[in-house]
């Protein structure tokens, strides 16, 4: 998939963003390079503890994350493009992430990629599903495909990235 855009502003808080961030504003010299390595770590520990709490899987995962960009790198074998998918928008849909580099690759044979909608103030999933499926009754199938994320129809946010699954 590559790189990815997110709002770094929305989404889970799983880290101090204040502390990740600090290496992109600070001067060289005031913060010690193994302290933002550790505050770097940290965030990665975070974020890979979330999607495993998600119960997403996938072989050899593995979460970088680099406060300086702001850029999430993951890496691993997805056991299918779903999983993959979820795997990149949980990821970036948490506070201080404006973007993931996706370097997955999917086990299963090739499936369609879905494609992604950033939720603007006044969206609802019924309104996405007419933009996407022309129905705004298929707003079921945006919500299980971005399950276990989202665990009602109506908790939505701006700037929460979507998954929107081919028609």
């Amino acid at each position: 998939m590559g790189l990815i855009s997110f709002l770094q502003d929305a989404g889970e808080k799983l880290f101090h963003r204040g502390a990740a961030a600090a290496p992109a504003a600070a001067p060289a010299t005031a913060a010690p390079a193994a302290n933002v390595d550790q505050l770097n770590t940290a965030a990665a520990e975070a974020i890979e503890k979330y999607i495993r709490g998600q119960n997403l899987n996938a072989d050899g995962l593995d979460v970088a994350y680099d406060g300086s960009t702001q850029t999430v790198t993951v890496r691993g074998t997805a056991p299918d493009q779903a999983t993959r998918e979820k795997i990149v928008l949980c990821c970036g849909n948490v506070n201080g992430v404006a973007k993931v580099d996706d370097q997955m690759s999917v086990a299963a044979g090739a499936e369609p990629e879905s494609t992604y909608h950033t939720v603007k103030s006044g969206d609802t999933l019924s309104k996405i599903a007419k933009e996407a499926y022309g129905n705004a009754n298929a707003y079921m199938k945006i919500f299980e495909a971005n399950k276990p994320m989202l665990t009602d129809p109506d908790k939505i946010y701006p700037g929460q990235v979507l998954r929107i699954p081919p028609a």
